[in-house]
């Protein structure tokens, strides 16, 4: 007998937008053809752009080198962004990632039909852009699916959910977001305790209270400039703060323990993106919870709110936005280790969780020296592009030893920046973020 929640959120994850998930047996759906536009100037000089809108309603990119080696990387993005898809966001990718095209590949990025943080959705609609580029650009030769941040969750789903036909040939996840939304966010709602226990601003005490794992109420009209100057006004600026301010700083540091650079951008998306999981993912239940959570602090531990997740809740949340590690291909995975933005234990989950599928013989992970999150160096990702096309077109499973080599070969070509570092292994996430 099926639940009625289940159920629910069954029919949610599927038809985010209204529509059936496509599968190997969804009738076709008749694309328009992509139109020509100018490449971004990051772009080798003769190659070929395409863009377009899916019939899903999602916007994309197409770029192709001149020297074309018939692969190609089909981009998830990270974000994940909030509001209507717009071509713009996926110029950004392309201009980000131009690296890729340099070296030969294909690049094709969506925008994702919808903002906000809905992994299914995001994935379908790249496993529909791959169909897009087969029917109406050119059949790859091979097709190596590159997740970067959040879009490391839905490269991970999407490569799990369409294996039918063997759509992609090897997946690369830079950056990941890999330990599953219901517990990736997990140190976001304790930021947002602990800040609110500190400057007592989000919300003020003269207006409406609300639970802080919801980020905002419905209609809450809070713009992000709005929250920057609530936070400022606590916490001061990374260039000014008093005694004070910055005693308070660094208690976020130390319990939360993210660098006082990214506090700002943290509270942010505790803020926005918790409303949109609870307002448009979970139906206004509660994900994250912090009972028992010990922060370190008699005082905070005493002061901060306190919240019990919702099971169901957390259950429809996971269905959607964790990985269950059931990818046939191989994967190639690379994670800054000091990254302020998708904690390096992330990847310890995602092994635990290739393991639990019994498919950890498909995953290879490296790790770099880098702080830093959105990218890592120019020979990086086409040193992972290299590797990995050589491990799926049937090569011996390389190594964290072999990728270094080959990135140190390709500085010569692309310039200084391989940092890797072949003796790392991250902690599980619990060492970072308190268990609850």
């Amino acid at each position: 007998m099926i639940r009625p929640f289940a159920l629910l959120a069954a029919l949610a994850l599927s038809a985010c937008a209204g529509r059936a998930p496509i599968s190997a047996s969804t009738p076709v759906v008749t694309e328009a053809a992509p139109r020509a536009m100018a490449c971004p100037a990051e772009l080798p000089a003769a190659a070929r752009c395409l863009h377009g809108q899916d019939s899903a309603g999602a916007f994309y990119l197409v770029a192709i080198p001149p020297q074309w080696n018939g692969t190609l990387v089909l981009h998830a993005h990270g974000g994940p962004t909030l509001g209507a898809p717009k071509l713009e966001r996926t110029v950004e990718d392309l201009q980000r990632w131009a690296v890729v095209v340099k070296a030969g590949y294909a690049w094709a990025g969506s925008s994702f039909r919808q903002g906000g943080v809905a992994v299914h959705a995001a994935a379908e609609d790249t496993e529909r852009l791959r169909r897009i580029f087969v029917a109406q650009v050119a059949k790859p030769k091979m097709t190596i699916l590159h997740g970067q941040s959040w879009g490391a969750s839905v490269a991970a789903v999407g490569a799990s959910t369409y294996t039918e036909g063997k759509p992609y040939d090897a997946v690369l996840l830079t950056s990941g977001v890999l330990a599953g939304g219901s517990k990736a966010y997990d140190f976001r709602l304790d930021l947002r305790v602990i800040y609110q226990a500190l400057c007592g601003n989000h919300p003020r005490p003269d207006e409406t209270q609300y639970p802080l794992w919801m980020g905002l109420p419905a209609g809450a009209r809070m713009t992000a400039a709005d929250l920057r100057q609530r936070f400022e006004s606590c916490l001061g600026t990374d260039k000014q703060r008093t005694a004070e301010q910055q005693r308070k700083v660094q208690t976020i540091v130390d319990l939360v323990k993210i660098p006082a650079s990214s506090i700002a951008g943290h509270l942010n998306w505790a803020t926005f993106h918790f409303q949109d999981i609870a307002q448009l993912r979970t139906g206004g239940r509660n994900v994250f919870g912090n009972v028992g959570v010990q922060y370190a602090d008699v005082a905070l531990d005493r002061a901060v709110q306190r919240y019990a997740a919702d099971p169901q809740a957390v259950a429809a949340f996971a269905a959607d936005t964790d990985p269950n590690g059931r990818i046939p291909v191989p994967v190639l995975t690379v994670h800054g280790i000091d990254d302020p933005t998708a904690f390096v234990e992330m990847d310890d989950s995602f092994r635990r969780t290739m393991e639990r599928a019994g498919t950890a013989g498909h995953l290879v992970q490296t790790f770099t020296s880098d702080n830093t999150h959105s990218y890592l160096s120019e020979p990086v990702y086409p040193a992972l592009l290299a590797v990995l096309s050589e491990w799926a077109r049937g090569g011996s499973k390389p190594t964290p030893s072999l990728v270094a080599a080959r990135c140190a070969e390709l500085e010569v070509t692309y310039g200084k920046g391989c940092r890797f570092r072949t003796d790392y292994v991250p902690q599980p996430l619990s060492a970072r973020v308190p268990p609850r």
